[in-house]
């Protein structure tokens, strides 16, 4: 099976412009989470797919790979799909640029679910929610079914523990969302085509649309957490653990 990966990479980001560029020791941002990524065996190759000519500057300088993309590209699934059509691939897994400690075993456990010819799509969730992550619509909520198939994500805390009894929440398996997506090739080409939806203009989760339109998302489970580069003071913090 043939996996690539591909990070797609913006500039002009509404919260943070030009972070695929910042500075990390040494190092562009953009530059860390392609050496990460690249770690994993189970990838043929790493591509970085851009609109910005300092982004694709910048990862020519360092020896990586990069495509010029469609500015017009409203997500980075719009981003991968239009890089999948250029290659061979049995799985595109879609990695988030603005990670720039990205394990690489995270990769490799996501993309393990492809044994299963029933997968085709896949993303990561953990079963480390506190009672604050409950409440921050920045952390994406999911519940599971028996497979370990999403029934649902949110940005706001599901199940809803209002009208439950305390032996019910005692035991609960809650998790979190880690937004790293693999794909089948075929069905990111499908993905790409759907129409937006309201649920997901509600929630401002773009799965959600996949999932209205009958599409299953396999969560594997990870105990792996890296942190990533939301906004300016997030910076700090990456550049504190590399330090250390």
């Amino acid at each position: 099976m043939k996996c690539i990966g591909i990070i797609p990479a913006r500039y002009a980001s509404s919260r943070f412009p030009g972070k695929p560029l910042i500075d990390l020791h040494g190092k562009s941002m953009i530059e860390r989470v392609y050496e990460g990524a690249s770690k994993s065996n189970r990838l043929s190759e790493v591509i970085v797919a851009t609109d910005d000519q300092r982004i694709f500057d910048e990862v020519i300088r360092f020896g990586g790979k990069v495509v010029m993309t469609d500015e017009a590209h409203r997500t980075g699934t719009d981003r991968c799909g239009e890089v999948a059509r250029m290659h061979e691939a049995d799985v595109i897994i879609n990695i988030q640029g603005d990670e720039p400690l990205i394990n690489f075993r995270q990769l490799d456990q996501l993309l393990e679910a492809f044994a299963d010819e029933n997968v085709h799509i896949a993303t990561l969730g953990i079963a480390d929610v506190s009672e604050v992550d409950k409440q921050n619509p920045n952390r994406i909520k999911l519940v599971l079914n028996h497979q370990n198939d999403a029934l649902y994500f949110s940005r706001s805390a599901v199940p809803n523990e209002h009208h439950s009894n305390a032996s019910d929440r005692e035991n609960y398996p809650f998790f979190r969302h880690i937004g790293v997506y693999a794909y089948r090739k075929s069905t990111l080409l499908e993905l790409v085509k759907l129409a937006p939806t309201q649920l997901e203009k509600i929630e401002s989760l773009e799965q959600l649309r996949w999932m209205f339109y009958g599409y299953s998302i396999r969560v594997v489970q990870t105990e792996i957490e890296t942190p990533n580069i939301d906004v300016p003071e997030d910076v700090e913090k990456v550049r504190a653990i590399l330090s250390a």
